[in-house]
């Protein structure tokens, strides 16, 4: 059995976020190795440079060789012989050096082992004397271990802390790519579903036309089939408009200024003529001069015209448009005479697909305008309810957040 396509996406959405952590975090670990060789380096030529003028230094001003520096052992041959620094390592003093420089004149440095420690040596002629300096490297040799532990303490904190930030990263990077994907997979099973109806009975209506013109049937009965044909393309119409408004990204940019006012009395006007086919009165109620909230002007206006639509579809004889303030919040409510929301349907009503009117209903429904009407809300920064009025029938209310300068005004 083959995964379904959400569950396929998701998981190479997965792997490409992990893939792409690992990047980031090879990335950062070759570089934390990097600079820890260069400060490892760094450190081992500046102990060097450290332990050689220390032994330097000893050497030049030692005059004796009972008081020479901490960890530092000195020896001194001369004419009367050789003395060195008491308790001094049984490595110590190095004769072969002593030797090689009072025969050639040159200082040289050299690593003596012992037992349990190396030791750094130094050896240079002064005068009728050979001095030589010795250092104990074990405190050196800690501290380069400790630095080098730390390194790799912090390199693996660091490395971890990498890959985490970019498994972070990465799902920030492909979140817009997942968007994209479900927006188009979205889009594509929205349009199977919604055209597969208004497709068939347009192809049934065109195969009916074709019948009556081979029979040569009364140009009335023609005419009838004919507007059937342009009512069902005017219904596939909007539905392309609801799919395309809704895979749009573009709205997403509130970038206008809006009159809620004169977008329900544009909804009402355009929901008149199929209202009057089913003798049903739109009334626009506004209670404030203007309602101005920051949208697009398409989304918005689609949204109260599926609000009227819907109305209309279940109104018995009245459907009501009123345009308010409350706060800082401009509301629109639309509400119909008909037999009211079931219970039953009321927490799927916003949901794609779902659909509540009544099986008498004579006007089709397709199921994404109230979801449509959602999504719209939602980009917009406001939301939609729905619940009954007092006497009887459907109450929609749609409520967005008022532009700024409308915020500030009173209710009128």
């Amino acid at each position: 059995m083959s995964r379904p396509p959400a569950s396929t996406e998701a998981r190479l959405l997965r792997r490409a976020t992990w893939r792409l952590g690992l990047q980031v975090g090879l990335s950062v670990a070759a570089i934390v190795v990097l600079l820890s060789g260069l400060a490892v380096l760094m450190v081992l030529r500046s102990q060097q440079t450290g332990v050689a003028t220390l032994l330097q230094q000893a050497a030049s001003q030692a005059d004796d060789v009972q008081d020479p520096p901490a960890g530092v052992w000195l020896a001194i041959q001369g004419p009367g012989g050789l003395t060195a620094t008491p308790g001094a390592p049984a490595v110590l003093p190095d004769r072969a050096a002593l030797a090689n420089v009072a025969k050639t004149g040159t200082a040289q440095t050299d690593e003596v082992r012992g037992e349990r420690a190396g030791y750094e040596v130094y050896t240079e002629q002064r005068g009728t004397q050979t001095v030589q300096a010795a250092l104990d490297l074990r405190a050196n040799n800690d501290e380069r271990e400790r630095l080098l532990a730390a390194m790799l303490f912090s390199g693996g904190v660091g490395l971890l802390l990498a890959v985490g930030a970019g498994v972070w990263f990465g799902r920030r990077a492909v979140a817009p790519l997942a968007t994209a994907l479900g927006m188009q997979r979205r889009f594509v099973a929205d349009a199977s579903h919604e055209l597969r109806t208004p497709l068939t009975l347009l192809s049934t209506r065109v195969q009916v036309l074709r019948r009556h013109l081979r029979r040569g049937d009364s140009r009335e009965r023609l005419t009838a089939e004919i507007d059937g044909v342009v009512a069902d393309a005017g219904h596939l119409t909007d539905i392309l408009e609801d799919l395309l408004l809704a895979a749009d990204v573009r709205a997403d940019g509130l970038t206008a200024t809006l009159d809620l006012v004169e977008l329900a009395a544009r909804a009402a006007a355009a929901g008149t003529p199929a209202a009057a086919e089913r003798s049903i009165v739109i009334e626009a109620r506004p209670t404030v001069p203007t309602l101005l909230v920051r949208g697009t002007q398409g989304g918005l206006l689609r949204a109260v015209t599926a609000l009227v639509d819907n109305a209309v579809t279940h109104a018995r004889s009245a459907v009501t448009i009123t345009t308010k303030q409350t706060g800082t919040t401009g509301v629109v409510e639309v509400s119909d005479d008909g037999p009211g929301i079931d219970p039953a349907v009321l927490p799927g009503l916003f949901e794609r697909f779902s659909s509540a009117r009544p099986e008498s209903s004579p006007r089709r429904h397709y199921g994404l305008g109230l979801a449509l009407v959602s999504e719209i809300a939602d980009r917009h920064g406001g939301h939609i309810t729905a619940g009954s009025n007092p006497g009887g029938g459907a109450l929609l209310t749609l409520t967005l957040p008022l532009a700024g300068r409308d915020s500030r005004a009173s209710p009128g």
